[in-house]
């Protein structure tokens, strides 16, 4: 159980420091994770900045992912899951286009005028507050790695083991504090969970700049 994303940034952080990874920048998805990388980014030194996908969840149950889009348009589709709940290509279509534009639009309303930081050759660390499909983490990689990163790790307090399985086919590497095995959602393994304000959010991005 994690007290706060404050203290399960901190225990992220020493799981990344025990590996001894090298990295140039953290990248949080938000809002949950920029708190948390907030942390991580401090702890190795390097700046903070967000990285955003959307999920595109299925017909009729919105909360189970059947794929996920990131701000820049790189998409991840659960074909399997398509395939099975036979859903329409129309569907998946505008999903991919109106959650291309939510996440693109989050970027914009957490960084607002601060350029992106150069991704082009950089080691980078993704992190979340918790990732139960993976499916945005996902997005989050194939975006990075479009943008020319040289090096994508994935740092997240608590997911499914089958989740960590199914991102270590996606980044160079995967970091969990704790992987159990009977997993609902994240919330579940914070004391204290609430939603984070998009001032708040802000206030992570932009702490200790000078």
């Amino acid at each position: 159980m994690f007290t706060d994303r404050t203290d399960a940034g901190r225990r992220l952080a020493d799981a990344v420091e025990d590996r001894d990874v090298e990295a140039d920048i953290v990248l949080a998805i938000p809002r949950g994770g920029l708190p948390v990388g907030r942390v991580v980014a401090d702890r190795l030194g390097v700046p903070l900045d967000v990285v955003s996908a959307r999920k595109i969840g299925a017909p009729g149950n919105r909360e189970f992912a059947i794929g996920a889009v990131a701000s820049d348009g790189t998409v991840w589709l659960n074909e399997p899951a398509i395939d099975e709940f036979g859903v329409a290509d129309a569907y998946v279509a505008d999903q991919i286009d109106r959650q291309r534009e939510a996440a693109r639009a989050a970027v914009e309303r957490y960084r607002r005028d601060r350029p992106p930081l150069e991704l082009r050759g950089k080691r980078v660390v993704v992190v979340d507050d918790g990732t139960a499909t993976g499916a945005t983490a996902i997005a989050c990689v194939r975006a990075i790695r479009n943008a020319g990163a040289d090096r994508v790790v994935v740092a997240t307090p608590v997911s499914p083991p089958d989740t960590v399985e199914r991102l270590s086919a996606e980044a160079d590497r995967v970091i969990c504090v704790v992987t159990p095995p009977y997993f609902s959602a994240v919330g579940q393994f914070y004391e204290s969970f609430e939603q984070v304000p998009d001032e708040r959010a802000r206030a992570y991005l932009t702490a200790n700049e000078e």
